[in-house]
């Protein structure tokens, strides 16, 4: 493929707004897991909580959007400059000509669980507040961010569980190169709520304590919540156009196990089949990728089918490791999440930890404790329920 600029991008998670404090938890191996105290669940499991969400006002204009979700979403926009670079970008495009594509799990699911909460005690009927096109449908978190920008480009919202927000960077990147749209907003939202805690618990995927990605005595997930985001566009003829920052998207990689709704393919032949696919469009091989970020859920067998993926492309000498033990397993916003880690390695010149975890099974070269390198490509792995897989690679722009 193309290479495409990231020339901005934000995430605001449990470890705090932006990227400041992202990257200051990744370089000092820091976890921002909690014990589980959302809202009314009772469960013994952690959690990564974005501090501040329930203070968040959105405009008047958009009050039928709001839900947790959206507000997340809008304190995940204000950060890293991310919103005026979107306004630049339509200034020198067109409204028309800038695009949204963004991933969630559940949206703003939490609302419909409030409201039922509301019912008229007599008829059952849901208040008249609640607005579920805006809020618990998918694709309010995509026509809220369209929306507050004033957009008039495509706008989709993908829903592929936990590949949901990387997926999107490919959606855009064929838009763009169809000549569609010249840039587009991409990214994940995904929010805190009961029916992700205790849906997970019910599956027996939820972790009494703190996740441990690829540990040898891990137990299962700890669920986050995130707003992540990035501006995608086409690379600029003058390179004194790119930002200090921007980085580059070389390559997709997309495939599908068809194996179980919840299990991967044991042997890992569909994660495979994904970062193949991402080396190929980038025109690279596995040597030249110098960090693996695993999608690293902590599960027993969804860690173990990517050691066996990842070692059968990379052996064991490629630096690899999950961080969703320091910010949660995020869900639909994790692909996005996890691209921004990418960028932040790419600039930053150091591969990051996997917190919480102290003995990595054997195969990997997983990282337990920060390393100072210098980062040239980045693969990042997000593999879904149902075998929706999605690897994408992030380069240097110089």
């Amino acid at each position: 493929m193309t290479p495409l600029l990231i020339s901005r991008y934000t995430a605001t998670t449990c470890l705090g707004r932006g990227r400041e404090p992202l990257r200051d938890a990744l370089l000092a191996g820091r976890s921002g897991l909690k014990p589980c105290d959302f809202e009314t669940v009772e469960l013994d499991t952690w959690i990564g909580e974005v501090e501040g969400v329930d203070d968040v006002v959105l405009p008047p204009a958009l009050s039928a959007f709001d839900c947790r979700n959206n507000r997340l979403a809008l304190l995940g926009l204000e950060q890293d400059g991310f919103g005026a670079a979107v306004r630049d970008a339509v200034e020198r495009f067109g409204p028309q000509r800038v695009g949204v594509f963004l991933g969630t799990s559940t949206a703003g699911i939490l609302e419909t669980e409030l409201a039922y909460r509301r019912r008229d005690p007599v008829t059952g009927a849901l208040s008249a507040d609640f607005h579920y096109a805006q809020t618990h449908n998918p694709y309010s978190v995509a026509e809220f961010v369209r929306a507050f920008f004033s957009l008039g480009g495509p706008a989709v919202a993908v829903s592929s569980a936990c590949s949901s927000s990387a997926k999107v960077f490919a959606s855009a990147g064929r838009m763009i190169a169809a000549g569609l749209i010249d840039a587009a907003v991409v990214g994940g939202v995904d929010s805190l709520c009961l029916t992700t805690l205790y849906g997970f618990n019910s599956l027996e995927l939820t972790s009494a304590r703190a996740c441990r990605p690829f540990d040898r005595e891990r137990d299962g997930i700890s669920i986050g919540e995130a707003a992540a985001f990035a501006l995608l566009e086409r690379v600029p003829d003058d390179a004194r156009d790119i930002d200090d920052d921007a980085v580059l998207l070389l390559g997709v990689g997309e495939s599908s196990d068809a194996y179980h709704m919840s299990s991967p393919h044991p042997e890992g032949l569909g994660a495979r089949r994904a970062m193949e696919a991402a080396l190929a469009a980038a025109g690279l091989a596995a040597d030249d990728i110098d960090y693996v970020n695993l999608h690293g859920t902590a599960t027993p067998s969804n860690d173990a089918a990517e050691t066996k993926a990842v070692t059968a492309l990379f052996g064991a000498a490629t630096p690899c490791s999950s961080t969703k033990g320091a910010t949660g397993h995020t869900l639909g916003a994790a692909g996005g999440v996890e691209a921004v880690v990418a960028a932040l390695a790419l600039r930053g010149g150091f591969l990051p930890a996997g917190a919480n975890t102290r003995a990595p099974e054997p195969g990997l070269d997983y990282l337990l404790a920060t390393r100072s390198a210098p980062v040239r490509s980045v693969l990042s792995n997000s593999f879904g329920f149902g075998g929706t897989n999605c690897s994408l690679i992030l380069g240097s722009v110089k």
